[in-house]
């Protein structure tokens, strides 16, 4: 059994404890199934894009997806003192999984601004939800990730490569590497506010625009329309704030200053926000009939290939 106490709390992988390393492998199973029949639904079937909320949920679909892939070599990083192991993880595992997590971030954002727009000028077609608008900003979304963390990939790889295998990532940063850190986490921690705020402002205004609507709806139909506008914008963000904002609230804090508290907190929020590839599913089948219509036509065709 891996045994964490032979050194500082602060500078040990509190995630080495059993309790997380089975947490995540049952977290990867799930997501595991989830998105593999996600992507299925979105990248092997025949139907032609049509919508850009259709782009923006793909992109989500293989964000969550590749971040699934990523949770066995933590996990594998967690359970063994390989150095090879936690050389490619605190490398190019931790930037691949943070790369994935804000994309989700991002584009969870992106589809309440095209869920909220619908709701808004439900008659017109605005410019951000053409389908060629859409690849263009999804394009540019992953760019400017990689671009962004590939200063810590680099830094890390020339400055801390001679790690200690029963020691975090985090506690044998260069001086460099460690302000480029700490430079990273504010910047990402300004533009998770700047999403959360635009969340709750975009939901604010549905709320307000749907109940304009409800007021003037003379029939039972157009109220149970928008009535699940509303639950649909809710689901997106609940799930939103239970998986990433405790994550945001502890990780800067335990940037400048880690301790026993934060470590074991920081862990606690990390799997929480791992959840998110768990949820999105929930997510694509409220959001997109595409999605919806795919999965009862694959139900239908096995339920004729049963009786038969």
């Amino acid at each position: 059994m891996t045994n964490i106490t032979q050194a500082p709390c602060g500078l040990t992988e509190v995630s080495a404890y059993p309790a997380f390393i089975f947490a995540y492998s049952l977290v990867f199973l799930i997501s595991l199934v989830l998105n593999s029949i996600t992507m299925r639904a979105y990248f092997c079937s025949n139907q032609r894009v049509q919508s850009s909320v259709m782009v923006y949920m793909k992109n989500l679909a293989a964000a969550d997806f590749c971040l699934c892939l990523c949770l066995p070599l933590r996990i594998a990083h967690n359970a063994t003192y390989s150095i090879t192991i936690r050389h490619i993880y605190c490398s190019f595992g931790a930037t691949a999984f943070y790369i994935n997590m804000y994309a989700s971030i991002l584009f969870m954002d992106i589809i309440a601004i095209n869920r909220y727009l619908k709701i808004v000028r439900p008659l017109e077609t605005h410019a951000l939800q053409t389908v060629r608008t859409a690849r263009h900003i999804s394009i540019g979304t992953w760019i400017s990730l990689f671009a962004f963390t590939s200063i810590y990939l680099i830094l890390f790889l020339q400055t801390s490569w001679n790690l200690d295998p029963k020691l975090s990532c985090e506690s044998l940063h260069s001086h460099s590497l460690r302000v480029a850190y700490k430079i990273i986490h504010c910047v990402s921690f300004v533009v998770f506010v700047f999403v959360l705020m635009s969340l709750v402002f975009l939901y604010w205004k549905t709320l307000q625009k749907i109940r304009q609507a409800e007021l003037s709806a003379q029939t039972v139909s157009s109220s149970n329309k928008f009535n699940k506008s509303k639950r649909n914008m809710l689901v997106l963000v609940v799930v939103f704030c239970v998986c990433f904002v405790p994550y945001h609230l502890v990780r800067l804090p335990y940037v400048f200053r880690s301790d026993c508290t934060f470590n074991i907190l920081k862990e606690l929020t990390i799997l929480l926000s791992v959840l998110n590839v768990c949820f999105d599913p929930i997510i694509y089948f409220i959001f997109c009939k595409a999605f919806r219509n795919h999965l009862r036509k694959k139900y239908l065709q096995r339920s004729s290939e049963d009786q038969t």
